[in-house]
């Protein structure tokens, strides 16, 4: 699997500082990519934030989200994925530094 970092262009939220694509290179998953993970300065200036796709509707006028991405048993698989999303972006800004 390749984190693939898209960064933000300005235009949108405030806030939002890339979109991540998960691309599969092996498995049954190989040639397809999963897309809708978000970069999100945090409140604390240092700390950033992931968001991971997710599916809005409404019930009763009031808007909700169903997440799309669910640990099976283990809580923490989703914790490595967002650091795993994190250290990739970090790695696209020394990179864009580095240029």
């Amino acid at each position: 699997m390749v984190v693939s970092i898209i960064p933000h262009d300005g235009r949108g939220p405030q806030g939002k500082l890339a979109d991540a694509e998960l691309q599969f290179t092996e498995g049954p998953l190989e040639g397809l990519k999963l897309i809708g993970f978000t970069v999100w300065e945090g409140r604390a200036q240092s700390k950033l934030n992931v968001t991971f796709p997710a599916r809005q509707y409404s019930v009763n006028g009031e808007r909700r989200s169903f997440s799309l991405l669910r640990a099976i048993g283990e809580p923490a698989a989703l914790d490595r994925l967002r650091q795993v999303i994190l250290d990739a972006y970090a790695e696209h800004q020394r990179m864009a530094v580095a240029s």
